[in-house]
């Protein structure tokens, strides 16, 4: 995409996929204190402009992986939004029938191979699966998502080393949002050190862009995505974003002291679907009245996700141990 503009139908897209993770995790945010969501959740709002940039440039048969802040690429994926509200609630109906909640999320037949939250554990696996599709010819491309706290974890270089020894088609995709819970960067990670320069340090073409930019990120996305088919090897992205609520649930929690006041807003007023809201404007490509009935459409979509969670039954008790153990 170097050098051209998306199609207008790439951005009206992008557009109603931002807007169908904010309203979502929203209502999360609102419902969670009624405590019937019985696990702890991990929001991306602030951040929906990578989940559907990427997986805008994805093809159906292409495998996406990820951690634990993971509802806004499940999403972006296409996954079933009543089987994750079900997942959350802790239903047998859920996406990982109830087993794992918010933090495990899969959707096998929209190619999201899953989402663990052990920081950078799934990185190794999307490698694995990148592994096994270059082993059987086939022409899929594997994305990793991880959080950059993830960069400083062993199995994360050695994923990057094996990726780039055996030219694997994968894309690693690295959420900046500055923060490992309240640790900044300062505090974990020398001056000099630089994720890009890590990838590129083990043979990897590394590239850096604006997180809250869904039509960059789409752009860079694309690219890597058609010089892996390609043969071309992988990439690794780094993408500056913010997070707007706490690093765990559902609030705001910058009276903790871990981040300003200032510094939020000055991130708040980068919002990815106002900055993609205001271009569509300006460009006649949408008008508030479609904008609207994008909303309208996701909350009834809600409506019937969150009744459908509610009204699913637990598990049952005997598959307390089902797949733990071989049997």
């Amino acid at each position: 995409m170097k050098g051209r503009a998306p199609d207008p139908e790439i951005l009206r897209a992008l557009m109603a996929q931002m807007l169908r993770i904010r309203r979502v995790e929203e209502r999360i945010a609102e419902r969670y204190a009624e405590q019937e969501m019985r696990c702890p959740v991990h929001l991306c709002i602030g951040q929906e402009a990578i989940a559907a940039g990427v997986c805008q440039a994805l093809s159906p048969d292409d495998y996406v992986l990820s951690g634990h802040r993971s509802h806004g690429h499940y999403l972006a994926r296409g996954g079933d939004l009543r089987a994750m509200m079900a997942e959350i609630y802790g239903k047998a109906t859920g996406c990982a029938r109830g087993n794992g909640g918010s933090m495990h999320l899969v959707d096998l037949a929209r190619g999201f191979l899953g989402a663990a939250p052990i920081v950078a554990g799934t990185i190794p696996i999307a490698v694995g699966v990148a592994f096994g599709t270059a082993m059987r010819g086939e022409s899929r491309v594997t994305v990793s998502f991880f959080g950059e706290g993830a960069t400083e974890e062993g199995t994360f270089h050695e994923s990057l080393n094996f990726a780039a020894l055996k030219g694997l088609p994968i894309l690693f995709v690295c959420e900046n949002n500055r923060y490992s819970v309240y640790s900044p960067p300062e505090v974990r990670q020398p001056a000099a050190r630089s994720i890009t320069g890590i990838a590129r340090a083990h043979g990897i073409e590394a590239l850096a862009g604006d997180g809250n930019d869904a039509v960059a990120v789409y752009g860079l996305a694309l690219d890597a995505v058609r010089k892996a088919r390609g043969g071309g090897g992988p990439t690794l992205l780094e993408l500056e974003t913010y997070r707007w609520r706490e690093h765990c649930g559902p609030n705001y929690d910058n009276d903790l002291g871990y981040r300003t006041e200032a510094e939020f807003l000055a991130w708040k007023a980068r919002c990815p679907i106002d900055r993609l809201r205001g271009r569509l404007l300006d460009e006649g490509l949408m008008g508030e009245g479609e904008f609207d009935r994008i909303l309208r459409a996701v909350d009834e979509e809600m409506d019937g996700a969150f009744a459908f969670a509610k009204e699913s039954p637990f598990p049952a008790e005997e598959r307390l141990r089902a797949g733990v153990y071989a049997t």
